[in-house]
């Protein structure tokens, strides 16, 4: 019997503000469909944390025994600056800084994205569909959109007629937001005067003739607008009406607020019963921004080449310090944080690791069948895995009284501790049993910083050739240092 069938999840559902059991559409089977990257940059580390906390729920969904399809899609087209319906594509306007061509941009991202992702041990989705490969059904649901009378054409793009939408639906009925008010804090902008009103939005947009990527449709040489490329996927591959929707908070509006407008314009129904989204990353207690230089890359994090932490960090370590934080929090990226999330995962790694060392007694003081249960519990409760990992340290605690011989265990009861642990931290939370010697990362950094504190001192003492040559040296091992204002860096090259 599949474990679903005894276990009762409960999620939270941004659409309507409360936690939800979650009852799947098909018994025994689940559709997921998560906002996937726009490759035109290294993968952002916020984006990293909520594919992370959606890959934890994929994980634990296929351990309660569902059929998951999990659909993550590839944004290659269409994504233009400020997530608006003007300016330039973000890939068109990478390709032409690098002058090369958009596919090359597009190619280069997409692999560091796989790169960073198998780094933290993800599941691949079930399947990865892009934009550009999808035109034919975006056109076909524009058609659709149009001849229901909720799309307009303008001088060969076409936008969504939001007004007309909201006289029999409720735009807006995501992120709780009235036309009304969207109205009156909407400002005319230059190069929107096609639309009826300023709230209208793209669905397809007539390439200028400096635009490269562009597709012959019915109404112009051009491309499909972002929020249409996700509805055309989404449906395809997980039907008209599928169970779960999930992205990162600053999705919710406008881009999941248009996918339903969307989906109900040109299908007739709601396309999803459950949305959910992940929270925000910050740095050291303020927002990521490229501009203010408040941000770092997730190879930075782990090779240490970076003037925010003390040190490089396994990517086993950062996964965990994602998940000691509930998914739907704001969860702050800081050094004391994450060495104190080292401490943690290697603790929690030695115990598992003392497991086989246990001897087994004829009884139990210890009632391993209620612990597993409440490992259950927490993850049956909207995914929360802070508990789920404060459970897992009760068994820590469990084996190290074992081996005091202040517990006892049979050998049954031990065979479930070790079945539940292995679980939990391996299968549902994708941690992978590394130790601080097999991984080298502690030794190393330590190692390293010895001879960047003898750096230092050889420079303060101006002997320069001492100094040179301890860089000099580090480099032709593949060691590259790097002096900024708050000290001395390390990274592998």
């Amino acid at each position: 019997m599949p474990l679903f069938q005894h276990q009762k999840l409960d999620l939270y559902n941004s659409l309507s503000g409360k936690k939800e059991q979650f009852k799947p559409i098909n018994e025994g089977h689940v559709g997921m469909y998560v906002c996937g990257p726009t490759v035109y940059s290294n993968v952002h580390l916020g984006n990293v944390r909520t594919f992370m906390s959606f890959d934890m729920i994929f994980r634990y969904l296929k351990h309660l025994g569902y059929k998951v399809r999990y659909v993550r899609n590839i944004t290659d087209a269409g994504h233009l600056e400020n997530d608006a319906d003007v300016g330039e594509d973000k890939i068109t306007k990478k390709a032409r800084l690098e002058q090369i061509e958009p596919m090359e941009i597009v190619q280069r991202y997409t692999v560091d994205f796989h790169n960073i992702l198998n780094i933290f041990n993800f599941l691949p989705p079930s399947i990865e569909p892009t934009a550009t490969g999808h035109i034919i059904e975006q056109i076909e649901l524009i058609k659709n959109i149009i001849d229901n009378g909720f799309g307009y054409v303008a001088n060969g793009s076409v936008y969504f007629d939001v007004h007309k939408f909201n006289e029999t639906h409720d735009y807006g009925i995501l992120s709780k937001r009235k036309l009304e008010d969207l109205i009156h804090n909407t400002r005319e902008l230059d190069g929107q005067s096609d639309k009826k009103n300023p709230q209208d939005f793209a669905l397809w947009k007539k390439a200028e003739p400096q635009h490269i990527m562009r597709w012959p449709s019915p109404w112009s040489d051009g491309f499909p607008g972002w929020h249409l490329e996700c509805t055309a996927m989404s449906t395809k591959y997980l039907g008209d009406h599928f169970d779960i929707h999930g992205g990162g908070m600053d999705l919710k509006f406008p881009h999941h607020e248009c996918e339903i407008a969307q989906n109900q314009a040109a299908k007739g129904q709601t396309p999803v019963n459950y949305w959910m989204h992940a929270n925000m990353l910050q740095l050291n207690g303020q927002r990521m921004s490229k501009s203010t230089g408040n941000i770092v890359n997730p190879d930075e994090l782990l090779s240490g080449n970076n003037t925010f932490f003390s040190k490089a960090f396994a990517p086993s370590v950062i996964r965990f310090f994602n998940a000691q934080a509930h998914y739907r929090s704001v969860l702050d990226l800081t050094d004391d944080g994450l060495l104190s999330s080292e401490k943690g995962f290697y603790r929690l790694m030695d115990a598992i690791n003392l497991l086989d060392e246990l001897k087994t007694s004829e009884t139990s003081s210890l009632d391993i069948k209620s612990w597993k249960q409440s490992c259950y519990d927490a993850m049956n409760d909207d995914f929360n895995s802070p508990i789920l990992i404060a459970n897992l340290f009760e068994a820590v605690k469990y084996i190290n009284q074992i081996k005091e011989g202040s517990q006892t265990l049979n050998s049954e009861d031990l065979s479930l501790l070790k079945e539940t642990l292995n679980v939990f931290t391996f299968d549902v939370l994708g941690l992978q049993n590394v130790t601080k010697t097999e991984s080298g990362t502690d030794k190393l950094s330590a190692t390293v910083n010895i001879l960047i504190k003898l750096r230092q001192d050889a420079r303060a003492n101006k002997d320069f050739a001492l100094s040179d040559k301890i860089r000099d040296e580090l480099v032709e091992v593949g060691i590259q240092l790097k002096d900024g204002k708050e000290g001395t860096t390390f990274s592998l090259s």
